[in-house]
């Protein structure tokens, strides 16, 4: 019985071990073709380089201004992040310590406009913003990120707030604190495991986000990293070598990011899941 396990256990392992390597081919082909010359990927795009030219890198520092699009796509992350973080808690601890009709009918239409496709609401998003000068400005970019995170952060926060024993709120409430004091001083400190969840899984959206950016930045100076990078990629022209470069520069911040904070994504999950 012991024999069979441990074969069982063997092969899955070797299971998991040939998808994650299936999973890690893609980056190999980034990679590799980031530090060769054009016509070497047109040849063999599989290949080993011959030759490392790392000046891809540099020139693709150079063109698309690649200081720039890193502060603007850091800007946009970071204050999206405060703001969904802000918001979310707050709405969802008070849908939760306010149980009601309201309260359940809030949470509803909160967690049904996660399944409304973006495309649905391109069209209508544009005219309304253009109207209210969102368009082509960070500040207004920001706001739609607000509109469109927080159903998902309030979701996972809301199931989140329920682990908090509210005999602590209550305590502190008679020690003489105001509703305010009370969840900023006692609840919020105790949701960080899902609030490091509800960063990271925002981070690798708004980091890598594309669509919206695109409609929203028409500046040249506004631009996010993906919109730099998609430069290199027209509809006759493809520069292979500097778009995967681009490519390489734009992801390894957020990947060192997600690695950091890895380990805090499955405890926040399971934890929110907990009624």
């Amino acid at each position: 019985m012991g024999n069979r396990y441990t074969k069982r256990t063997f092969v899955l392992e070797i299971i998991g071990i040939v998808i994650g390597l299936i999973f890690l081919i893609p980056f190999y082909f980034v990679l590799v073709n980031s530090v060769k010359p054009f016509a070497a990927i047109l040849i063999d795009a599989a290949a080993w380089p011959e030759e490392f030219m790392f000046s891809n890198y540099a020139k693709v520092w150079e063109v698309i201004n690649f200081p720039r699009a890193f502060w603007n796509s850091l800007i946009i992350t970071v204050f999206s992040n405060i703001g969904l973080v802000i918001i979310s808690s707050m709405a969802a601890w008070k849908m939760v310590r306010t149980p009601g009709k309201f309260s359940k009918i809030l949470f509803v239409i909160f967690v049904s406009a996660m399944v409304i496709p973006f495309q649905t609401v391109m069209i209508p998003l544009m005219k309304v913003g253009g109207t209210l000068g969102l368009t082509n400005s960070i500040p207004g970019l920001i706001l739609m990120y607000f509109g469109f995170g927080v159903p998902l952060s309030l979701f996972l926060y809301h199931g989140f707030v329920k682990t908090v024993p509210i005999e602590i709120e209550e305590s502190a409430m008679i020690d003489g604190c105001s509703q305010f004091g009370v969840f900023w001083r006692i609840v919020f400190p105790l949701l960080k495991p899902i609030t490091v969840t509800v960063i990271i899984l925002n981070t690798l959206w708004i980091w890598n986000d594309y669509l919206l950016p695109l409609l929203v930045l028409q500046d040249a100076e506004l631009r996010t990293i993906p919109l730099a990078a998609s430069s290199f990629f027209a509809q006759y022209t493809k520069q292979w070598d500097m778009g995967l470069a681009a490519l390489v520069l734009g992801i390894t911040p957020i990947i060192i990011f997600f690695l950091f904070l890895q380990k805090h994504i499955i405890k926040g999950i399971a934890s929110g899941s907990i009624k």
